[in-house]
């Protein structure tokens, strides 16, 4: 788990560089980021998506983020490339601030792995 000093920073670094690229002027929260990763995970390039296909790419998103903690496991690819997780092991109950610690720390983790941060 990284401290809460160095997840502040870090995570004020990954929504810095992301919203420089993205935000067209404006900084982009959590749900704009793992939404991003989504859109990565899924790597199909420039699109325009259905309201379900964004939820889906969030999903996408949850379950790469969760996954070196051991929640999810990447399972397949459908037919039209879409990946799909099985899950591992229960998310424990968190509060939301909790949550989103979670949530920020996976992100700041897989940006990190990526040689962004």
């Amino acid at each position: 788990m990284i401290g809460t000093q160095n997840l502040k920073e870090d995570w004020e670094a990954v929504v810095k560089i992301i919203s420089d690229q993205f935000g067209d002027g404006e900084e982009l929260n959590l749900d704009a980021i793992i939404y991003l990763i989504g859109v990565q995970e899924l790597g199909v390039g420039p699109k325009i998506f259905k309201k379900d296909e964004k939820l889906n790419l969030m999903h996408i998103a949850i379950c790469r983020l969760l996954e070196p903690y051991g929640y999810y496991e990447f399972d397949f690819f459908d037919d039209d490339s879409w990946p799909h997780y099985k899950v591992k092991d229960q998310l424990p109950t968190l509060k939301p601030g909790e949550q989103s610690v979670l949530m920020k720390e996976a992100i700041v983790q897989y940006f990190s792995e990526k040689g962004m941060v």
